[in-house]
């Protein structure tokens, strides 16, 4: 042999001995095993980063019943002079003793004399659009007109109206405005046309263009982006906000209910929770109530998950308990909503919610005692709630909370309990980096099926730290997060539901990152991670068939270079694989559909890909990084597919 052949030689052995194994993924397509939840991957709505006043409630004007504790926060008076006229806040003979405060404008009729709302963080205008104006005003003195104008960020005038023939008593007036140019930082004026005085409350402006183009509704392009999410459940309305850092400020849904004039300003406890962002203006009007949640659920297909107070406020806040005596009134406003929920219309709650314009029941099957409670306190306050719920409601599912850390001594103590009293359903959370997510895909590979079911009620990957400004919605995290899915997927025996939090993100009214979908006064765009809930929301299947990975090299600290689970869809007849490449380069499997004899043409391939783990999207390039559907024209009953880097891949194929 020449001696330039044997170091050629030995270099090839050495390089089939070393090199990685051929990766396979084998799936059993004939051996369905657990039932997956209809309503598995679902929507975790709370009102932070103006999540609800400022962005899902359409309403344009901030502080519109001047009932802020500085009344014209959000206002601006236009006034040039006191020598021609006043803008005073008063509360004698109000319109409404709910919401007693009201401005009176006096004019001598030589200059402008008014307000000025700025809006959430400015108030956006299509041109083109309607929109709707309305306040309740009476006449004080002489009879004068009521001018309504919107004006753009540089100054234009947009539009202008005047509204005549305002009686001494107080009634609703209302106009409709068509601005001439789009304008996301607008602002509305209202002005005394002429001499004379007027009392003015509960100014309005809401688009015509609502979700289903309801008075008063909801925003039309961010409840579209929860409905093309597929959504399983609608867990509502928190969060935090439901246990308030202090009990007086607790969520209570019975408020949030009737007339929008009747419904209490409650300052949200976002406004003051962080030093480094804080929303002095931050408050809730419940514009956004129950009934509101209720009929959002309807309308996006989704089971309603309310989630209410259990008698204790926010322990990383206060920790306030109720007196032991109270209890009994929270448990009881948990009985009220499940009859406000489905109870007949001759029953006290079902007649209200028939008084509301809906007979029908809104089938609750679920409900929340309490957000993210820990502690014994919170074990006795729970078997209160469950010890009635159970007796009247024998069918209503309960989620109880295991704390918000994901294994630590809070979690096991509330597990341990939670086990002995045969709960329902366990709320887990974890706001976690990239790592633990991938590094945990096997964490309810053993939790036993027979105990209570899994909820991971709130999960989001962190970029750089929990509660960090600098927390981004890239592709890394978004990678974490499917290859963590595939987990809850293939262990669905156990896992019952999950959700992102939070959902909602006004880009200029933030207090936490990151989140599923991003705003601002006009646009609206999906994050990576919002694509990836949608894969799985989309195509999740309806039982779990076994997948098996061979070749998969895992990290020291437990990362796979590929992750998988596989779904049957018995409605289709299609097998559905779900694949996650963490890595940076392509990695070409062999696929084995176990049990199938042939595979029909016309497969699909969703792939969620970039080319940056820091990939991100954004209102200038919403879809930078979004799924792409393809054809698989070569797929058979064992074939090779490349998973491109750093991607997400959904394949639906259908055989026999």
């Amino acid at each position: 042999m020449s001696p330039l052949i044997r170091p050629i030689l030995l270099l090839t052995l050495l390089t089939k001995a070393t090199a990685a194994p051929a990766l396979t993924i084998e799936v059993q397509a004939t051996q369905p095993g657990a039932k997956i939840n209809p309503a598995m991957w679902g929507i975790f709505f709370e009102d932070i980063n103006f999540g609800a006043d400022g962005g899902l409630y359409a309403e344009l004007v901030k502080n519109r019943g001047f009932e802020f504790p500085e009344p014209l926060m959000g206002w601006f008076k236009i006034n040039p002079s006191h020598s021609q006229g006043e803008v005073t806040v008063r509360e004698d003979d109000p319109f409404n003793a709910a919401n007693p405060h009201y401005v009176r404008i006096e004019s001598h009729g030589t200059a402008p004399m008014g307000l000025s709302n700025e809006g959430f963080r400015g108030i956006g205008l299509r041109q083109g659009e309607a929109y709707n104006f309305s306040a309740q005003v009476r006449d004080v003195t002489d009879t004068p007109g009521l001018r309504v104008q919107l004006y753009g960020g540089d100054g234009t005038l947009l539009d202008s109206v005047v509204i005549q023939g305002i009686s001494t008593n107080w009634a609703k007036h209302t106009a409709t405005l068509h601005p001439h140019d789009t304008d996301p930082k607008a602002r509305l004026v209202v002005l005394v046309e002429g001499k004379g005085t007027l009392d003015v409350d509960m100014v309005s402006l809401f688009p015509e263009h609502t979700w289903k183009n309801r008075p008063g509704g909801l925003r039309a392009d961010m409840v579209q982006k929860l409905a093309d999410l597929k959504p399983g459940f609608l867990r509502f309305p928190g969060g935090c906000v439901v246990e308030g850092s202090v009990l007086a400020r607790r969520y209570q849904w019975k408020k949030t209910l009737g007339p929008i004039e009747e419904r209490q300003l409650l300052i949200n406890r976002w406004n003051y929770e962080f030093l480094h962002r804080p929303t002095p203006d931050y408050y809730q009007s419940f514009g956004l109530g129950f009934y509101e949640f209720f009929q959002l659920c309807e309308d996006i297909g989704a089971a309603p998950l309310p989630i209410l107070n259990c008698g204790m406020a926010c322990q990383f806040n206060s920790g306030e308990l109720c007196a032991p005596d109270e209890l009994t009134n929270y448990v009881q406003d948990a009985l009220d909503l499940v009859e406000f929920a489905n109870g007949p219309v001759d029953s006290v709650w079902g007649a209200k919610r028939a008084a509301l314009g809906h007979p029908a029941p809104f089938h609750l099957n679920m409900l929340g005692v309490g957000n993210e409670q820990w502690g014994p306190d919170y074990i006795a306050h729970y078997k209160a709630f469950a010890g009635a719920l159970k007796a009247r409601y024998p069918e209503v599912q309960l989620v109880s909370a295991a704390g918000p850390d994901p294994g630590d001594d809070r979690f096991k103590y509330a597990w341990a309990r939670f086990r002995e009293l045969h709960a329902d359903i366990i709320d887990e959370h974890c706001y976690a980096n990239p790592s633990w997510f991938f590094n945990n895909t096997h964490r309810y590979d053993e939790y036993d099926p027979a105990g209570p079911k899994v909820f991971m009620g709130e999960y989001a990957a962190q970029s750089v730290a929990i509660v960090s400004t600098k927390n981004q919605n890239n592709l890394e995290c978004a990678l974490a997060e499917a290859a963590y899915l595939t987990g809850l997927e293939r262990n669905a025996a156990v896992v019952r539901m999950a959700s992102y939090a939070p959902l909602f993100g006004n880009v200029d009214a933030w207090q936490w990152k990151p989140n599923l979908i991003w705003v601002d006064s006009l646009r609206i765009y999906a994050t990576p991670n919002y694509y990836v809930q949608q894969l799985f929301s989309r195509n999740r299947g309806d039982t779990v068939l076994p997948v098996t990975l061979d070749g998969v090299a895992t990290t020291p600290e437990g990362r796979q270079d590929l992750y998988a689970s596989a779904t049957h869809d018995d409605q289709t007849g299609e097998l559905i694989l779900k694949t996650v490449n963490p890595g940076a380069a392509a990695k070409t499997v062999t696929l084995k559909l176990d049990g199938w004899t042939q595979v029909q043409s016309g497969g699909r391939a969703m792939v969620l890909a970039g080319n940056r783990l820091d990939a991100v999207n954004s209102l200038d390039h919403p879809t930078a990084v979004a799924p792409v559907e393809s054809t698989v024209a070569d797929a058979a009953t064992t074939f090779t597919h490349t998973f491109p880097p750093y991607s997400v891949t959904v394949l639906r194929l259908k055989g026999q």
